[in-house]
């Protein structure tokens, strides 16, 4: 049965959420009202070049950002290094155009292929599995270090950041913090992969690309497409409040990023470069 009927208190003022009829239950008491929600609704994502438009489908975003997003996504696809590579990009409502400068290396046949996206799947499609860990990105910085101290300030920092999850507790947050564990920038969306394309997406669009002195932070676990997609971007260092993936681990080993974990207050562990991460 549909729940239609709910009081009339204000909706608060957060971008990327809609409130919907609810039904709440506490302690053995009914009382019906909205809820705010985190939207996810589909983007159209498209490329265009030398005056040919190719369509690289589908994916679930929360809306906002949306430019950020694209050109993120294209980053860690390695279709886009700097903004030299764009010539312009056509926002819709519910579309994106990229256009390419000729300087812009794009596969069209290589990139459609594996582009099959939703909000919680990152680059489920691509065809090689023995490419997941082999690939190109910046030189990474081995003259950063952080305490364990920075690396709890940047999460507890990022937390407290994350007005839409407040609201909604329905979606993810990636930020950017220096070495002294003070967030600079972030990004929320309902997909892990969303949040770290939209914060990279802006880096580039800033021309920040490559970021070779700070540490990224995620509010939820590591996943080997975070790393792959922090690593092209040159972070020499990525936190995750949760656990991370054997991929992730090996990626990170293997192209000598620090990955740190289970990040809180107290404790944290290090599973690659404990080179740049000082004991207290």
């Amino acid at each position: 049965m549909a729940i239609t009927q709910y009081d009339t208190s204000l909706a608060q003022n957060v971008d990327g959420t809609v409130r919907r009829p609810s039904l709440r239950i506490d302690g053995g008491q009914t009382s019906r009202r909205p809820d705010s929600v985190s939207v996810e609704s589909a983007l159209s994502i498209a490329v265009e070049k030398s005056g040919t438009t190719y369509e690289l489908g589908l994916t679930m975003r929360t809306p906002g950002e949306d430019e950020e997003l694209v050109i993120g996504f294209l980053h860690s696809e390695g279709v886009i290094q700097s903004s030299d590579c764009l010539s312009s990009v056509q926002m819709g409502e519910d579309r994106v155009v990229v256009h390419l400068t000729d300087s812009a290396e794009f596969d069209p046949e290589a990139l459609t292929r594996r582009t099959t996206m939703t909000s919680s799947c990152g680059i489920c499609g691509k065809d090689s599995i023995s490419n997941l860990l082999h690939i190109h990105g910046p030189e990474l910085s081995e003259s950063f270090i952080a305490s364990h101290q920075n690396v709890s300030d940047s999460v507890s920092g990022l937390r407290t950041k994350q007005k839409t999850f407040d609201l909604t507790g329905g979606t993810h947050a990636c930020g950017r913090a220096g070495p002294d564990g003070k967030i600079t920038d972030v990004r929320e969306d309902i997909g892990r992969h969303n949040a770290m394309d939209k914060l990279i997406g802006a880096a580039l669009l800033a021309e920040e690309i490559p970021i070779d002195e700070e540490m990224v932070v995620v509010s939820g676990r590591a996943s080997f497409e975070l790393v792959q997609k922090a690593l092209k971007a040159g972070f020499p260092a990525m936190v995750s409040v949760g656990a991370p993936s054997s991929l992730a681990v090996d990626m990170a080993n293997e192209h000598g990023m620090t990955l740190v974990s289970f990040a809180n207050q107290d404790r944290m562990t290090v599973f690659s470069g404990s080179n740049r991460i000082s004991v207290d």
